[in-house]
């Protein structure tokens, strides 16, 4: 992401709308999933990460990303 951005395209990344975005990482652990955003100057702010468990992104992990990137966004206006 360092070099590339943060536009890394499926299946690496998802675009969630309203400036989220999912980071998909497999490992031996299992599925891991990274939410974050971009601000100005190039920064990428990772907001949450979670163990995967089921097939859909569960509702309270996106809800504790959305709020995250609100706060974020809010300190840094």
């Amino acid at each position: 992401m360092v070099v590339l951005g943060p536009n890394l395209g499926k299946p690496h990344t998802n675009a969630f709308g309203e400036g989220l975005f999912e980071l998909r990482l497999k490992g031996a652990e299992g599925i891991a999933r990274v939410f974050f955003c971009t601000l100005v100057g190039k920064r990428i702010v990772m907001l949450h990460s979670f163990m995967k468990k089921t097939d859909k992104t569960p509702p309270r992990e996106r809800a504790v990303a959305e709020a995250r990137m609100e706060e974020i966004k809010h300190a840094d206006a």
